[in-house]
């Protein structure tokens, strides 16, 4: 097939999903995926290899944490690029040089010309490409086209086994660890946080928020184990491995990511920025200043000042639905919270609802088009214990936000919350959407 157009693009990348694919299911079924992004890399020639990179994991912040350390390393004067998933409206979203998305003629150009290197590429030792893989060998691609200095790369899942498991990066980055994704990473903490941990690589300086104590012990061992700095971005200061801490050169406090849980997602970036300024970057402190003050990341704790306004946020499990309920009722003032639920089927459901439905005077479950859209009776299901107001279902997010304005005064907020994919269709619906 000519890739020609930009759907032609869209249609070729998304060729590769295949539904059928299982999780590994061991650590010798999960390294083929290493050894088949790798060899794909390989066959486009190497994009990795020389390129600089800050490698970003975790469970709740972690692409706060990227745009944040994006934002940083561009007020420098560095020309940066910045691969992130998934996309709230434009796959573009995912592949940016100097924060703009790749254009439309840019990824057709791109992708026809490596659709004959992927379509050749011999499947029989590892596995098909997913479409992960062939996305991270274009954004690859493109930076080293662009002549990019840094790129900032978000982890798509766990961390030991991803695509971006193939860089030896200036600095690993590890967010807040919860539960997600439990029935790929594991049952426990220690399980999801031995997965993410892999992100720490020898030599390598590696900085983490300070985590449960489970998560922390896993962390620490890990980078004890293949010859690695952990430092902790704590409240108080960057503290070394040396039991040293030092203060952050500037207030870690961001101006555009709103909510608290952000000011935790600011230090872990200024504790990067410290790290990666030791590795040579001219990252001073107007520079680290300049991206706390203009970074911004949509469907975060996003704020459209509507009558009555409406928050977005993609709480995806019950510790980012814990967090954003406790910014709710400390930073924001109104009469009743009107809520508009959506959530994926892989999702803790039970635990994201625990936190954040009882909080609320009127609940409207909803869905994304999404395939992994949970049912609105399954989730009503959940809902139903935690109510102390009224519940109605409306499978179009046009039709909930509709009857949450309907519902709500001006006086009252609206919070639509649950997935990224449900955030990204309000976002839509209210006309925030990316052109694609």
């Amino acid at each position: 097939m000519p890739i020609e157009t930009y759907q032609d693009a869209l249609d070729y990348i998304y060729s590769f999903i295949d539904p059928l694919r299982k999780p590994a299911s061991s650590p010798t079924e999960a390294i083929l995926n290493i050894d088949r992004i790798r060899a794909l890399l390989r066959a486009t020639g190497n994009p990795h290899v020389g390129m600089q990179t800050v490698v970003v994991a975790g469970t709740k912040g972690k692409g706060s944490t990227c745009v944040l350390i994006e934002a940083m390393l561009r007020a420098a004067d560095l020309r940066t690029g910045l691969w992130t998933s998934p996309h709230l409206s434009s796959y573009r979203e995912r592949i940016q040089v100097d924060r703009e998305p790749i254009s439309q003629a840019d990824l057709v150009a791109l992708t026809a010309q490596l659709q004959p290197i992927i379509d050749a590429f011999d499947p029989a030792p590892y596995g098909r490409p997913s479409t992960f893989d062939v996305g991270f060998a274009l954004a690859l691609s493109y930076f080293v086209a662009r002549g990019v200095h840094v790129a900032v790369l978000e982890v798509g899942l766990g961390g030991r086994y991803d695509a971006s498991g193939v860089m030896t990066p200036l600095a690993s980055v590890i967010s807040s660890i919860s539960y997600d994704h439990t029935a790929i990473l594991g049952p426990t903490l220690a399980d999801i946080a031995g997965n993410k941990a892999g992100i720490i690589k020898p030599g390598v300086p590696t900085i983490s928020v300070p985590q449960m104590p489970e998560v922390a012990t896993v962390l620490e061992d890990e980078a004890r184990l293949v010859g690695a700095t952990l430092s902790i971005a704590s409240e108080g200061g960057l503290d070394e491995p040396s039991g040293d801490r030092l203060p952050y050169p500037v207030p870690p406090i961001p101006s555009r990511l709103l909510g608290g849980f952000q000011r935790e997602n600011g230090r872990l970036a200024v504790g990067a920025a410290m790290l990666l300024r030791r590795q040579g970057l001219p990252l001073d402190a107007r520079a680290i200043a300049t991206g706390l003050a203009t970074a911004e990341w949509p469907g975060r704790f996003e704020l459209v000042p509507r009558s009555p306004p409406v928050l977005i946020d993609g709480a995806h499990n019950g510790d980012s639905a814990r967090k954003l309920a406790a910014a709710i009722c400390t930073e924001l003032r109104f009469r009743r919270l009107i809520l508009v639920l959506g959530t994926s089927r892989d999702k803790d459901i039970e635990a994201i609802v625990a936190e954040i439905v009882p909080m609320a005077d009127a609940v409207i479950i909803t869905r994304s088009t999404h395939p992994r859209a949970m049912d609105l009776d399954r989730v009503a299901a959940i809902v139903r214990p935690h109510l102390r107001g009224p519940l109605t279902l409306a499978p179009e997010i046009g039709d909930a936000l509709a009857q949450a304005r309907a519902l709500a005064g001006p006086d009252d907020l609206i919070c639509v919350t649950g997935s990224l994919f449900v955030v990204a269709a309000a976002r839509e619906s209210l006309g925030l959407a990316v052109a694609d």
